[in-house]
């Protein structure tokens, strides 16, 4: 089964849970002995694991024919690609696209990010996919999140393959209803003409039937799972201080409900004063936050520590006592899985696909301040709650792996491709 997948970001370079759920699915499928996984992200950057996959750069892919010798070429592409790569996409260009500037390899810049000029990088995407759909023979199209669809619709066009797209959020989870009509139709126009849609969870298939106007017959929920840790993982041991540590980890965005953290830990102060918060990443919302924790008067007990990746979030998750996510809609969130594997107590908003899956996390609704405050107060004051939530919560989640997500994955395409 030769699968050809779109994606946005790839580890070890994320900007959030969509690069960690692409390599965990992926890595989860190549258990599948015949599963032949191409992975196009829009830059690569040289240092991603390619052990169970091939990646390819839209920014390494020519849409414009440039004679240039094989030495140049693998002088800039051979840490991102096979040189030979290179020449057998050129053979495939289908039109002449140097009204896009194209550089001197034939190819055009992508940032690899969400820059402002983020509609034409999707399209410019989709272009790309025309000529890596033209490049081999695929027997699936699989496109994760909004910002691919175009693309996945071209190569399907193309290769009249079916095409299955990946749910990772919507926009009535990132705008809080507040919805873009320009990413809402590029959303439903990918919904619209998929052969199958998965969601990360029933919230969001919920709202994809809903919102969307699907058929429940097309729409698979496939829950996330969590990547096992590394050895080096497994080995870090912080030094802990004598107060109790509680973390938000994520983006500080008006979906995770950041503020809602700051409120509970002003709470849980006019009680405690053996307890300090983190708010761990960077978002539109951070400097709000950083004037709102100040107008509490609680500035010596919040930190502040800017965007984490890698092994940096799980030194912090290690160095918590309690991990928190209060988002407002979340589809999934795979944060909180993080931190129940490094036997971290996690509290989860219910509003989150990953309620669904977890029963060893305490789940309280967003909004409920209240709640979250006494949940944390409990968490950090009584080490029976602590060590349950601990030692159970580990457990759990464990036994959440990708390759069983990936085999509801590969079903779904066999059946597609009967």
């Amino acid at each position: 089964m030769k699968a050809l997948m779109f994606g946005w970001e790839f580890p070890p370079h994320i900007l959030g849970g969509l690069g960690t759920a692409s390599y965990g699915l992926t890595k989860g499928m190549s258990l599948q002995p015949d599963m032949d996984i191409t992975f196009v992200i829009p830059k690569p950057w040289g240092d991603e694991d390619q052990s169970f996959l091939k990646i390819i750069g839209a920014c390494n892919t020519p849409v414009a024919w440039r004679d240039v010798h094989w030495d140049y070429v693998s002088e800039r592409l051979s840490k991102y690609m096979d040189p030979q790569e290179y020449y057998n996409l050129r053979d495939h260009i289908y039109a002449d696209f140097n009204y896009l500037h194209p550089n001197d390899l034939g190819c055009i810049e992508f940032s690899g990010r969400y820059p402002d000029n983020l509609l034409e990088e999707i399209n410019n995407y989709s272009i790309v996919a025309g000529v890596i759909a033209r490049s081999h023979n695929y027997d699936i199209i699989h496109s994760h999140d909004w910002l691919t669809y175009p693309a996945g619709l071209h190569a399907k066009n193309i290769l009249g393959k079916p095409l299955v797209i990946h749910v990772h959020a919507t926009d009535f989870d990132r705008s809080r209803g507040n919805v873009n009509p320009q990413v809402y139709q590029m959303e439903k126009n990918g919904m619209d003409y998929a052969d199958h849609i998965i969601c990360v969870s029933d919230l969001t298939r919920n709202t994809v039937i809903e919102k969307y106007h699907q058929n429940p017959a097309k729409v698979t929920t496939v829950h996330n799972a969590v990547e096992p840790l590394s050895a080096d993982i497994v080995a870090i041991e912080p030094k802990k201080g004598k107060d109790k540590v509680v973390t938000f980890l994520g983006r500080i965005t008006m979906q995770k409900g950041p503020e809602y953290f700051v409120e509970a830990a002003a709470r849980v102060l006019e009680k405690a004063k053996h307890i300090r918060f983190v708010m761990a990443g960077s978002g539109d919302m951070m400097e709000r936050m950083i004037y709102l924790v100040a107008e509490k008067g609680m500035s010596d007990k919040f930190h502040f520590t800017g965007f984490l990746k890698g092994k940096q979030v799980y030194e912090m998750l290690k160095r918590s006592d309690v991990y928190v996510m209060p988002s407002v809609s979340e589809p999934f969130g795979i944060s909180p899985l993080e931190a129940m594997q490094c036997s971290i107590p996690t509290i989860i908003s219910k509003q989150s696909g990953c309620a669904e899956i977890l029963d060893k996390a305490v789940k309280i609704d967003y909004w409920d301040v209240e709640g979250m405050a006494d949940a944390i107060y409990s968490i950090c004051t009584y080490d029976s709650m602590s060590d349950f939530l601990s030692k159970e919560g580990k457990e759990e989640v464990d036994n959440i792996k990708w390759e069983y997500a990936g085999q509801k994955v590969r079903d779904i395409y066999n059946n597609l491709c009967q």
